[in-house]
């Protein structure tokens, strides 16, 4: 793929200049393997067996473990997923049998920029230069829920949450994290103590909407990014190149990968907020990592968020 190799040029130049090895950060004995993630269209489902068309155009057919669960807007039987959904799959035995199936799954993250409508509410977020603007509905029965841990549903505040798409349109169902207090311009600046003296970095690792296999990083260059919004994050991280590196770790479980620097994660570096997951993480987003490689971390992408520890590979 064209991008995928820009990509991995850009990371032999970085690394060519800096004086760093070109290889990506090789895994230790104590990093928990990475799971199998399936990412595509069902073609077919019945109680036992998922057939389905995955991205690469390639017919997969997994079997479904007893205990195998799914996500359709709401827990429900994997038999009872709709055809033409699409799906992630977390799989296990080399992704040949499947434990967890979310259908039509969306995150919808950005800065509020209008909120019409009484019961069903309709919501304009910027979702930064990168992935433009956005147009959601939070359904009013799930409005009750999102408006718990997102009070501010106004203008230049921040919003996450996680919901379906359907036909074209994205419906929020569940507020992904608790709304940051402050307007999305007021993001308040890392400790000093934490600026570039880690060689690892502890925080929140979250999901996002993208195609390629790696992770978006806030504290891109203008530049090198193509986006006038990046440059912003609490969670004292360095400058980085697209095409870098990094070595992230999954604290809740041990499972640790080394992914590329794909895109600039803006809005992310905008949330200074705290992952529950296994405990509760240090102030900041670290990274977006793709929904696979979120997924192959030991990720749930309903919770959508897991502890993390992120290191340049």
């Amino acid at each position: 793929m064209p991008y995928r190799t820009a990509v991995e040029r850009r990371r032999m130049l970085a690394a060519a200049a800096l004086g760093r090895d070109a290889e990506p950060a090789r895994l230790t004995a104590d990093d928990g393997m990475t799971l199998h993630a399936v990412s595509g269209e069902i073609l077919d489902v019945s109680p036992h067996l998922i057939i389905v068309e995955d991205d690469e155009g390639v017919e997969r057919r997994l079997v479904i473990a007893p205990w195998a669960t799914a996500w359709h807007g709401e827990p429900v039987p994997p038999a009872d997923l709709p055809i033409g959904a699409h799906v992630v799959i977390r799989a296990l035995r080399a992704g040949t049998v499947v434990e967890r199936i979310w259908a039509n799954i969306t995150r919808m993250t950005g800065i509020i920029l209008s909120v019409t409508g009484r019961q069903d509410l309709t919501v304009e977020l910027d979702a930064g230069p990168h992935r433009g603007r956005r147009t959601i509905v939070i359904p009013y029965r799930s409005s009750g829920r999102i408006r718990v841990r997102h009070p501010q549903l106004e203008p230049g505040y921040l919003f996450d949450a996680i919901g379906l798409m359907d036909g074209g349109a994205a419906t929020a169902c569940i507020p992904a994290t608790s709304q940051p207090p402050y307007r999305a311009k007021a993001v308040p600046p890392s400790p000093p103590a934490y600026r570039g003296v880690q060689s690892k970095i502890s925080g929140a690792a979250a999901w996002a909407d993208f195609p390629e296999h790696g992770v978006t990083y806030p504290m891109l260059e203008e530049a090198d990014a193509g986006c006038g919004m990046t440059g912003v994050s609490c969670a004292g991280l360095p400058y980085l190149a697209i095409g870098s590196t990094l070595f992230v770790r999954n604290v809740c479980d041990g499972r640790a990968n080394a992914l590329p620097i794909v895109g600039c994660g803006c809005i992310a570096g905008r949330f200074c907020d705290r992952c529950l997951e296994c405990g509760t993480s240090p102030r900041g987003r670290l990274v977006e990592l793709s929904a696979t490689a979120y997924v192959e971390l030991g990720g749930d992408l309903v919770k959508g968020c897991f502890n993390a520890r992120v290191g340049l590979g």
